[in-house]
């Protein structure tokens, strides 16, 4: 029985979109924290329209190339120590004196056992956007930090 085989054993369909994790490279393996939300996966073809001379009953549509690709990562803010906030704080707060390090990010769709039934890789990705939710003094809500991402290409893996 291969890996595949095994990881998809009791695989409910469909699977619950709530509990996932997060894995950032630079973390070997450790999952930073955990997401309220992450948004993004997806894939999407540039296009251009080609009008065929003569051929008045439809224009071609053919591709060019990929949309520029993002990934957000919404979650609670988080504390000085989280590899994410260091990996982020490198981008955003030292002017450019250090170099823009890309990684690799893993989200991974998890059934009730903990073990991964969807999972998705992420390749050169580095931090774009940091962006703190606003705060209302009348609302009772948790202080919200929202991570964009770009990546190169994605793959999903199981």
């Amino acid at each position: 029985m291969s890996l595949l085989d095994t990881l998809s054993l009791g695989d409910d369909y469909p699977p619950s979109a709530f509990y996932f994790k997060v894995v950032l490279g630079a973390t070997l393996g450790m999952t930073d924290a955990s997401f309220q939300e992450v948004s993004g996966m997806n894939a999407e073809l540039k296009t251009e329209e080609v009008v065929e001379g003569g051929e008045n009953r439809y224009v071609h549509t053919l591709p060019t190339g990929m949309r520029a690709r993002t990934l957000v990562l919404k979650r609670g803010i988080a504390p000085f120590y989280s590899p994410l906030v260091i990996w982020c704080r490198s981008v955003f707060e030292m002017d450019f004196m250090v170099p823009i390090v890309a990684q690799p990010v893993g989200v991974y769709l998890m059934n009730v056992d903990r073990i991964p039934i969807r999972a998705w890789s992420f390749a050169n990705a580095y931090p774009i956007k940091w962006e703190v939710e606003k705060f209302g003094s009348t609302k009772n809500e948790v202080a919200i930090e929202n991570i964009t991402l770009s990546y190169n290409y994605s793959n999903r893996l199981i």
